[in-house]
């Protein structure tokens, strides 16, 4: 088999490609690829210089965005890694329609995103929330199962709004627990609910009947509020909210009121704005917990995303098909 070095460029923040591609990593790349230069934007005569060589460009968060001018001075330019997850704002259309691969480590990000939310369904059933406040205040034994009614994971309805990457990967993940795992998405069959081993219902169904709800769907304009206020006011008492998904997704003023009121629990890892005023309530509530976005892919998590798209290089030196390549007519509805 025959094996080519591509030439190479990274683009992306400085600080990002410190943290997803340190030195180790850069070695790895150098091994199998010539590296023509690192840039932060494409306007420069140096910028220029380099995509008038460049085969593969590898991008990351905070990388300039691929336009028109950027494609025009790179014409050997054949494939784009993006070493993150979604590529929607980092390139334009034209990219895909001139014939440019592109792949993406969307999947791989996805998998600590997953592990967060399945952990805090798990948590959610066990309503370690409640009960750590309880002992918190009483610091004493108490009747668990008598102040905790319905305590526990067994047989409880877990509903997942969105089979996407993320809804996937936790529904994979939720079958080593004995969860009735439900799920509502307009692009999934019954065909694949069969094969994902999950109960296709609709939303509101879903939110009526739910023990905890874990939103994993796309922001788009249709997704906007599409947990309503009315779909919230449906959730049965002491249910749970999971969101690590985006903010926008979940009508946050009719969750904060039945949150406030003690009648819902939230577990939101995204908000709206994306860090809350100093004085919101949700901080302080005891039926919510609230972390700054730390589902996805942090610390030695972002190792992962390297690697998956170094074996994209791997593969485009090898002159296989792309495993994570984007799919133009699906890039539309994904986040």
């Amino acid at each position: 088999m025959s094996v080519r070095r591509p030439v190479i460029a990274f683009a992306m923040s400085d600080s990002v490609r410190g943290r997803v591609f340190p030195e180790r990593v850069m070695r790895e790349y150098a091994a199998a690829a010539d590296i023509a230069g690192i840039l932060t934007e494409y306007t420069s005569d140096h910028a220029r210089s380099v995509l008038a060589r460049v085969e593969v460009l590898v991008t990351g968060w905070g990388a300039p965005r691929i336009d028109t001018a950027a494609l025009d001075a790179a014409p050997r330019l054949e494939a784009v890694l993006h070493a993150a997850g979604t590529v929607k704002p980092y390139l334009d259309p034209a990219v895909l329609e001139r014939g440019v691969r592109v792949s993406s480590a969307a999947g791989a990000n996805a998998v600590p995103v997953a592990e967060f939310a399945v952990a805090m369904i798990v948590l959610a059933g066990k309503q370690v929330l409640p009960i750590a406040r309880h002992y918190r205040q009483v610091q004493d034994e108490f009747d668990i199962e008598a102040s905790f009614p319905g305590l526990g994971n067994y047989g409880q309805r877990v509903g997942i709004i969105g089979a996407s990457k993320i809804g996937r990967i936790v529904i994979g993940m939720l079958r080593a627990y004995a969860f009735e795992v439900v799920v509502y998405d307009p692009y999934l069959t019954e065909a694949d609910a069969a094969e994902l081993g999950v109960i296709s219902v609709a939303l509101d169904e879903l939110l009526r009947t739910s023990r905890v709800v874990s939103v994993h769907a796309p922001s788009l304009p249709s997704t906007i509020d599409l947990v309503d206020a009315a779909g919230i006011a449906s959730m049965p008492r002491g249910a749970t909210l999971v969101n690590t998904a985006r903010g926008e997704i979940v009508d946050q003023d009719a969750l904060t009121r039945r949150v406030l009121a003690g009648e819902l629990f939230a577990i939101l890892d995204v908000t709206v704005p994306w860090i809350l005023e100093p004085d919101h309530p949700l901080y302080t509530s005891e039926h919510a917990l609230l972390t700054p976005h730390i589902a996805g892919s942090y610390g030695i998590e972002l190792e992962r995303l390297s690697g998956v798209m170094l074996d994209e290089l791997l593969r485009i030196s090898r002159g296989e098909p792309l495993a994570h390549e984007v799919e133009p007519e699906l890039l539309a509805i994904t986040a």
